[in-house]
């Protein structure tokens, strides 16, 4: 007799690290905890770099963010200087978990996977992710399903305005995009027996960045006995609720991934990277910029002077002048070699504000990854071990800043994110050893009976076969 075709559930958390999942708020997620209880589960090694976009892409592909050519939210447009895009999907060269099943006709339903705006076709049902634009209308395939959609959410919301001072709007509309998105997924469950349901929740991820200072008495900006002193306790209560009422439909002989793209830890502060290149003469200004905080393209910039500029972020993206490559390039090709080498000791002499040193990573994508595409940056640079953000902005009285300079901002990400493989056969836990997220693709390929391509970079991991 045939086997009857497994089917998968993911339940996608936003920087959820481990020590939180199985640790910290375990104790607030008893339907978490039922399903750890029968799960093979442990850490989750993020990509380089471990940001949100290219982290889940590189999950459903098994490919490097090289080889997808994403580096993270935003890319230099070539041809200019700071004029930056945002990837879609439709940039992506490989193809994720939810199109290899679409392509063999088994049907899915992804909700907010991303980069998912504008959302792609499927064989099923795909709705947008955070990135979407305020307003969109074009935000779920098919688009038949939008007013469905709006109408089971009471307006559904992709994301929040999350690096504000106001943090009882912070909160309170953070709770309620939380509940909408596992309403919708509950509705979208019930219309058919799917193959693949995927699911993301940003709501986590915004949770740490908004209110982190608040529960961790570590955090260097620690303020006790604040009314958000319970706030994550609260979230992961609530996400739990939400995650059970949906395993509430779902059947015994269906597998089960909880995974999170990479982790969240406490932000020691900014590194202002662009006003280092200016202060060591890689980057020349025609004039002090007008303020405190001046964005890098608010300020006349020399271009026929600078050899270097940089963006900010959860890390530091550097761009050369190159000649022949932008407008009105500096540098020749040749010299880039020696200016890496000079920009890297520099670097690496830079003291925090307490003396001890920045410490920087410096990684070059084209020696990172298998292969490079699309628009990366010239250099990669971590600070601190990614405690500290890279800031662009120019004008501070400081090289460091204690704040985000984009807004308020309690938390950076980290590579330790969490897995957890609940297969219906399973009813015992195991504590495996960390594994890496280019090898979850090959994974779930291999466990729903599917021929992983050959030039999937990742391996299917042996302790979850």
């Amino acid at each position: 007799m045939k086997s009857a075709r497994r089917r998968l559930l993911v339940l996608g958390l936003d920087s959820v690290p481990p020590e939180f999942l199985f640790d910290r708020f375990l104790p607030r997620m008893p339907r978490v905890k039922a399903l750890l209880d029968r799960s093979r589960f442990g850490t989750l090694l993020s990509t380089d770099p471990p940001i949100t976009v290219p982290a889940w892409a590189v999950m459903f592909t098994g490919m490097d963010p090289g080889s997808l050519g994403l580096y993270g939210f935003r890319h230099r447009r070539p041809g200019s200087y700071t004029e930056m895009y945002t990837p879609t999907p439709q940039m992506i060269p490989f193809p994720p978990l939810w199109s290899i099943l679409s392509r063999l006709g088994r049907r899915v339903a992804v909700i907010g996977m991303p980069p998912g705006y504008p959302p792609p076709t499927v064989n099923g049902v795909y709705v947008s992710d955070f990135l979407t634009p305020d307003g969109a209308k074009d935000f779920v395939t098919p688009s038949s399903l939008a007013p469905e959609i709006e109408a089971v959410s009471g307006g559904y919301d992709f994301d929040i305005t999350f690096r504000a001072e106001d943090r009882p709007r912070v909160e309170r509309e953070l709770f309620a995009m939380t509940r909408k998105r596992w309403a919708v997924a509950r509705d979208l469950w019930r219309k058919e027996r799917w193959d693949l349901f995927a699911i993301h929740e940003i709501g986590t991820d915004r949770l740490h960045h908004a209110f982190w200072k608040y529960f961790d008495a570590t955090h260097p900006r620690f303020v006790p006995g604040s009314e958000y002193a319970d706030v994550a306790d609260r979230y992961y209560t609530l996400l739990d609720q939400e995650i059970g009422a949906l395993l509430d439909l779902v059947p015994d002989d269906v597998s089960i991934l909880i995974a999170s793209d990479h982790g969240s830890m406490a932000m020691f502060g900014c590194f202002c990277i662009n006003q280092w290149l200016e202060k060591e003469g890689y980057l020349r200004l025609k004039s002090p910029p007008p303020a405190a905080g001046t964005p890098l393209e608010k300020v006349e910039v020399d271009w026929d002077r600078t050899v270097a500029w940089g963006a900010g972020g959860y890390y530091a993206r550097i761009f050369f002048n190159i000649r022949g490559r932008e407008p009105r390039g500096q540098l020749a090709k040749s010299d880039v070699p020696s200016l890496v080498e000079k920009l890297t000791r520099g670097l690496e002499a830079v003291r925090r504000p307490d003396g001890t040193p920045l410490g920087v990573k410096v990684i070059d994508p084209t020696r990172a990854y298998r292969s490079v595409r699309g628009d990366p940056p010239d250099l990669m640079l971590y600070f601190g071990d990614l405690r500290w953000r890279s800031a662009g902005s120019v004008g501070h009285p400081s090289l460091f800043l204690t704040e985000n300079d984009t807004g308020p901002d309690d938390a950076v990400h980290s590579f330790d994110g969490v897995f957890a493989f609940a297969d219906p056969q399973r009813r015992t836990s195991e504590h495996l050893p960390p594994q890496q997220i280019l090898d979850i693709a090959p994974t779930l390929l291999q466990h729903l009976g599917i021929p992983v391509p050959p030039i999937v970079q990742g391996r299917p991991i042996r302790a979850l076969e």
